[in-house]
């Protein structure tokens, strides 16, 4: 089996981040979070500031509140893995994303800011996974009352940048 080449297995994390996981293509996991953030930057490159803060139905977030989740959002999975690559057997909680959204306050920041902030955090999760021994992406803890590995949680914000890409050109552009 090879840690960052093979897609985590049913037992590593709960079926519902397999809507994530199963958006990622095939191979090295490390090299898929370093690859795929640019498409964010090409996708976005002729939004305006305007544009970016529109929200397209009442109930769906704007341009910039979509960027402002996913850098919490990866923020709080790569904690997880940290946390778990460590050892720290205490479990953790979940998160409810729309409270989250709500309070960055996002759509008064620029683009440019949210996606500059964005880079920083993706670099910070490819430094942390880039440098896990083979122990450390076995690991496993409890978030949200769910089993989840190191290595799946990899895998999950790899998935979850994919599915927030794809839902910015379905609804957005």
């Amino acid at each position: 089996m090879n840690l960052l080449d093979d897609r985590p297995a049913a037992d590593e994390c709960s079926q519902y981040y397999f809507t994530y996981i199963n958006l990622v293509p095939d191979g090295d996991i490390i090299h898929a979070l370093q690859s795929q953030h640019t498409d964010i930057h090409a996708l976005l490159k002729n939004t305006t500031d305007t544009q970016a803060a529109v929200h397209p139905a009442p109930s769906e977030w704007s341009i910039k509140e979509v960027i402002a989740h996913l850098s919490d959002a990866e923020r709080l999975f790569a904690f997880r893995a940290l946390w778990f690559a460590r050892g720290e057997q205490a479990g953790l909680p979940g998160m409810e994303p729309n409270p989250w959204v709500a309070l960055t306050d996002a759509n008064a920041r620029s683009l440019s800011d949210l996606l500059a902030e964005f880079d920083h955090v993706r670099a910070a999760s490819i430094a942390l996974f880039a440098n896990l021994d083979v122990a450390a992406w076995q690991r496993r803890g409890i978030a949200s009352d769910n089993v989840m590995s190191v290595r799946a949680l990899a895998w999950i914000i790899a998935g979850h940048e994919l599915h927030h890409n794809r839902s910015l050109r379905e609804i957005y552009l």
